[in-house]
């Protein structure tokens, strides 16, 4: 009977071990393909007969970020750096002014429109560049990023070119969740697909994008997705959609970020986004972590009972997943590296996560918005 008994258990598991080796083997081509094709910045001079150039900030808040990240913005040699105040309580405004930049203060919203893009919007209105720069107050800029983001725009030819800025985390709270931002690009996205100028295939990050005034501007700037929690997405698929030219590119050692400090701040911050990434969909959200559950913890967890080859290499590979997308993403140190070890133990971080992005509205720097 205990034969009989074994032998059927082995037998369920098979096609769902198939699945989930099929789905990580996918993720692993994908990552294969980016590794080979996605294009790095490399530090460059700012051309001094380039285009004009805004460097526009939506800051909300954002007071304990500047003093680290605009001086560095500040030396680009961009024609006008600018920072729209988006109704910060903490003296963002002033800071930013002692510091050298040009200040907008915010208006308030529009009914209908969602906080960044709204400060976007302001931003596009007062702007007087050819080519206009949307990057977070978080982003910190090096010596020679905006030669080399201008000369990756030339090569591209994009309308819209967005940065992956390298992750600079310090800590172990700011490293449980916040690289999964490189894992969602590298392992899901493959670089030649993303060049297609089709909405479903068009990409982009919000931290930096860099449009052709005249390109933005056709399709009316931020009004088409001011509604939008995923705006930078979304606006990147409209102008697929419009047939521009979409395109991103690795910050690597020119464009870095600090988004999240803490782990509690990363699941405030990704829950906000989680929902819309999954196309609105609550099933397929819980589907999603289901999968994660399965593909990467489960196999540790169940370990006595999940015996074999195919086991084997689930375990492997989630070990090994997050280090190599490290790799990829130029994030070579060995704290870095050793992020892999989180792989078993991600997804049961992640689901406090998917908890907050269920609920009917989410909450962003005081600000709530609806799912």
């Amino acid at each position: 009977m205990r034969i009989h008994w074994t032998a059927g258990w082995e037998r369920a598991q098979r096609p769902v071990q198939a699945l989930l080796l099929g789905w990580l083997a996918t993720k692993a081509a994908v990552l294969a393909v980016n590794a080979v094709t996605f294009p790095r910045l490399r530090a460059a001079p700012t051309p001094a007969g380039g285009p004009r150039v805004s460097i526009l900030i939506p800051a909300r808040d954002e007071a304990h970020n500047l003093p680290r990240t605009l001086p560095g913005v500040l030396a680009q040699g961009a024609f006008e750096v600018v920072v729209l105040d988006d109704g910060s309580r903490d003296g963002t405004a002033d800071v930013a002014r002692r510091l050298g930049a040009r200040v907008l203060t915010g208006e308030p919203r529009p009914d209908g429109w969602n906080g960044k893009p709204w400060a976007c919007q302001q931003l596009l209105r007062a702007a007087r560049g050819e080519v206009l720069i949307f990057t977070d107050a978080d982003v910190d800029w090096h010596a020679g990023a905006l030669g080399g983001l201008l000369s990756e725009l030339t090569r591209s030819g994009a309308d819209l070119l967005s940065i992956q800025p390298r992750q600079a985390n310090a800590g172990l709270g700011a490293r449980l969740l916040t690289p999964l931002v490189d894992a969602a690009v590298l392992s899901y996205f493959p670089f030649p697909l993303t060049r297609l100028r089709h909405p479903m295939t068009s990409i982009a990050n919000g931290q930096v994008m860099a449009f052709r005034r005249a390109a933005l501007r056709s399709v009316g700037g931020y009004a088409p997705v001011r509604a939008e929690v995923l705006e930078d997405t979304r606006l990147a698929q409209h102008l697929g959609a419009q047939g521009f030219l979409v395109s991103t590119a690795l910050g690597r050692a020119c464009i870095g970020v600090r988004m999240y400090r803490t782990y509690p701040e990363s699941v405030a911050g990704f829950s906000k986004n989680v929902l819309p990434l999954h196309f609105h969909s609550r099933p397929l959200l819980l589907l999603a972590a289901a999968g994660h559950l399965g593909a990467y913890t489960l196999p540790w967890l169940l370990r006595p009972w999940l015996r074999g080859p195919g086991w084997t290499a689930l375990r492997v590979a989630g070990l090994l997943e997050r280090t190599l997308i490290s790799v990829v993403a130029g994030r070579r140190a060995p704290a870095d590296l050793a992020e892999g070890l989180l792989g078993p133990l991600t997804p049961l971080l992640a689901l406090p996560v998917y908890r907050r992005a269920l609920r009917r509205t989410v909450t962003w720097k005081g600000r709530e918005y609806r799912q």
